[in-house]
Formats: structure tokens, C-alpha cells, sequence
């Protein structure tokens, strides 16, 4: 829920609010134009990818799978992009390669590597939570370097996507918490009942003493 905060635009949240307005503000052709589209298509294939991932590695080198990874999303997003796009590379400048390259090496190659790696020998649930730190950084840099400004909805998002990782990461520790406070809930509740159980002999006791001494009278 956090990290849709993050994502999605104000518009969308706030026609959850108003359902009247979301026809005239998320029509068909708007949505296919929004690049909220592609943020949604990435994360449900990382989400696939991370659930795969474990099962891959268990047959082929993580190195390896990290390989057929960026072939098998980048080609169909070349051809896409060769398909639907017209000479956007003759505007990119020195630092635009660079940060390209930058991207493609630390970003991808290396960073997938080692999350392909990890994920195959770690806890997938814990590793997968932390990928929800990407537009956190995002944001924060974006913050730093470029001047933008986070909404009051978007800090929100932030709050709760840290406070979910913080809660992913801590489910053992807080489960064990949890479940020594049920087991000494239950044994105060077996100690009361013994108790009660013990009163109840006595008085059963007592009452048999009492009618034997009635009837000897």
C-alpha cells in the first residue's frame, strides 16, 4: 500500500475518494499515454522475477540467469523502442552515455547479480522487501540533486514503506514476542482454572462432610 502511495499520482488516489470522477479523469486513451502504465508493467515483472528467481537458480549459475535476465527485457524493449521511437539517441550528450552506462553496469548488471545471488541462498521475503527502498532513493536524490519537492501524500507513502520493511524484516522477532505472551496468557488462564477447579472439589468436599454430619444428627 506504501509503495503505491509512492507511485501513483495524486489524481488516482483521489478518485478512489470521489469514484464519480474517475471516468472523466483516468479515460482509456489518457491512461495508455501515462507512463504510470510502465511503472505498474515493471514492478508486477519484478514481482514475477523475484518469485522465479529462487527456482531458476537452482539449475543455472546466478550469473548466468542475471545474463538471460537483461537479454530477455532488453531486447523486446529495443525493438519497441526502434518501432515507436525516432532518433531520441542523437539527443543524448557525454554525461546522458555515461550516466547510461552507469546505469547498465552498477545499475543493472551488478546490482541484479548480487540480488539473484542473495535471493537464491537468503530469505526471498526479507530480500524482496528491500527493493521497496528503490523509489525512496529515487526520491530522495531526485530531492538532492534536481529540486523536487515530495506531497504531503507522497511522505506518507515514504512512512509507510519504511515502517513495512521494518515490520517484514522483524516478523520472526515480533511472532516469538507474540507467541510468548499467548503461551503465558494461556498458562495464567490454566493456573485460574485449576484453581477454580479446586474450589469447586472443595466445596463438593465440604458439602458431602456437611450432609454426612445432617443425616448422623
Amino acid at each position: 500500500f506504501g509503495i503505491s502511495l509512492i507511485g501513483l499520482p495524486d489524481e488516482w488516489i483521489g478518485s478512489l475518494l470521489h469514484p464519480e470522477t474517475i471516468e472523466a479523469s483516468l479515460g482509456i486513451d489518457t491512461l495508455f499515454q501515462s507512463g504510470e502504465w510502465l511503472m505498474l508493467l515493471a514492478s508486477l515483472s519484478m514481482a514475477v522475477g523475484t518469485v522465479l528467481v529462487r527456482w531458476v537458480c537452482k539449475y543455472n549459475d546466478p550469473v548466468m540467469a542475471t545474463g538471460w535476465h537483461l537479454i530477455l527485457g532488453g531486447v523486446p524493449l529495443l525493438a519497441i523502442s526502434a518501432g515507436f521511437e525516432s532518433q531520441q539517441w542523437v539527443n543524448l550528450d557525454q554525461y546522458s552515455w555515461i550516466a547510461i552506462g552507469y546505469a547498465a553496469i552498477f545499475g543493472s548488471a551488478i546490482a541484479y547479480g548480487l540480488f539473484f545471488y542473495f535471493a537464491s541462498s537468503g530469505n526471498l521475503t526479507s530480500l524482496s522487501a528491500l527493493t521497496f527502498l528503490t523509489p525512496i532513493f529515487a526520491l530522495l536524490f531526485g530531492n538532492l540533486f534536481l529540486g523536487e519537492v515530495l506531497s504531503s501524500l507522497q511522505s506518507v507513502g515514504v512512512g509507510l514503506t519504511l515502517v513495512s520493511i521494518y515490520l517484514i524484516n522483524q516478523r520472526d522477532v515480533l511472532a516469538e514476542k507474540l507467541k510468548l505472551r499467548s503461551s503465558k496468557q494461556e498458562n495464567v488462564s490454566n493456573t485460574n482454572t485449576g484453581k477454580l477447579l479446586k474450589q469447586s472439589q472443595q466445596q463438593a468436599v465440604e458439602a458431602k462432610v456437611q450432609v454426612g454430619v445432617e443425616i448422623s444428627e
